[in-house]
């Protein structure tokens, strides 16, 4: 029986640790195994140096991250508490929600989330390697939006019921001053067992200082009753801060655990001037600034201009964290792609339907691409230019 028949997205697994995938290796867009010098799929120049379960340096890795690991003082909310997750989103960059996911929703993520990691680990590695590494990433990190040849799932029902939850829609409204946000796209992030690198700090977005007459509208709904023409430079500042061009919800589909690979958040970094860190300057404080103690079901309310990074995953679970984007009402229409069919945006509910209309496909018009995985950006292009309409 494969690994990948019984393959879940928590509790331990046999899918990952591939001691024949050398640390700190990605690919280019044909496979091409390679060392990346720089961005967030740089080498970790601490990583272990074989990728297995009992070698020496993960041991001791694991060791370490068992005694150190985790942000000190993480405040995680409930669902009601809006104000105080809003207050906590603009003072950090980021807020822990937790029972976002009932029972039922979580199940139906879970079970979807592990159908879609079955397709793209079932492409067979090369050179003894158990699975492919995505194109510039490190191996046993798989983002399900990029590897998807559409760039997001929400052609996928799983996907596309969580843009609004009673759970989440409030704190959103909140965050943006109001309901006339937008859904980006959907996707999210996972690392397999055996993800033993650090994942360099970066940004997902970096602040665009525009002031279009929108964002200086939303600003005021949001209480910053100074901005305007005339603004001076501290309530210029409150407003890039409260203000995000996107904010992401990534869904937690385990407990993030001091040894699952748990992301890190540098909290209040999201407009800050200047660029992460980089691994060899980076503090050990960052590297454990993880949000240990986050449970199954909950979310994190990400902007993504703060700092953030993946960490090592040295146990026997999977770590996913699949998620919906949403955008700022001003943000440009480039960043916005046709990725949701016309028929799944049909059965929404009517407030999904408006956030939702940016990003739909005309009736009967397939989104490009979508319903194809593959860890290769080249694989994922032919994919795309095939199914174009």
């Amino acid at each position: 029986m494969s690994e990948l028949d019984n393959l879940k997205v928590f509790g331990e697994t046999a899918v990952g640790w591939c001691a024949a995938t050398p640390p700190n290796e990605t690919t280019d867009e044909a496979g091409v195994p390679m060392v990346q010098a720089g961005g967030f799929s740089a080498a970790d120049p601490k990583a272990p140096a074989r990728r297995a379960y009992d070698d020496p340096g993960v041991v001791h890795l694991r060791e370490y991250l068992k005694k150190h690991n985790g942000m000190p003082g993480l405040e995680i909310v409930e669902p009601h508490e809006v104000e105080r997750a809003r207050r906590i989103f603009f003072r950090d960059g980021f807020v822990v929600v937790r029972d976002l996911l009932d029972p039922v929703r979580l199940e139906q993520f879970r079970e979807a989330s592990a159908r879609i990691l079955r397709q793209i680990l079932e492409i067979p590695g090369q050179g003894g390697r158990k699975y492919i590494t995505e194109t510039m990433r490190l191996p046993h990190r798989y983002s399900y939006g990029t590897a998807s040849a559409s760039r997001h799932l929400l052609h996928e029902q799983a996907w596309a019921a969580m843009i609004d939850l009673p759970t989440t829609t409030p704190i959103l409204s909140a965050i943006f001053g109001g309901e006339d946000y937008c859904v980006l796209g959907a996707g999210g992030d996972l690392c397999l067992p055996g993800a033993i690198e650090y994942q360099t700090l970066h940004s997902d977005m970096r602040e665009m200082y525009q002031l279009p007459e929108e964002r200086i509208a939303q600003a005021k709904r949001l209480g910053i009753e100074a901005a305007g023409a005339e603004m001076d430079d501290p309530t210029r500042q409150l407003l890039y801060e409260r203000t995000p061009p996107r904010v992401t919800i990534n869904f937690l589909m385990s407990d993030l655990t001091w040894e699952n690979g748990p992301i890190r958040q540098i909290p209040g970094t999201q407009v800050r001037p200047g660029r992460p860190p980089t691994q060899a300057e980076e503090p050990e404080w960052m590297r454990l600034s993880t949000l240990v103690g986050a449970p199954a079901g909950a979310g994190v309310f990400r902007d993504i201009r703060a700092w953030h990074g993946a960490t090592p995953n040295v146990s026997k679970e999977i770590r996913a964290m699949p998620n919906i984007e949403y955008a700022a009402p001003w943000l440009e229409d480039k960043y916005f792609l046709k990725s949701m069919p016309h028929d799944i945006w049909e059965a929404l509910s009517p407030h999904a339907q408006k956030i939702a209309a940016r990003i739909k496909t005309a009736p009967g018009v397939w989104p490009a691409g979508a319903g194809v995985m593959h860890p290769l950006a080249s694989k994922r292009a032919e994919a795309k230019a095939a199914t174009a309409q």
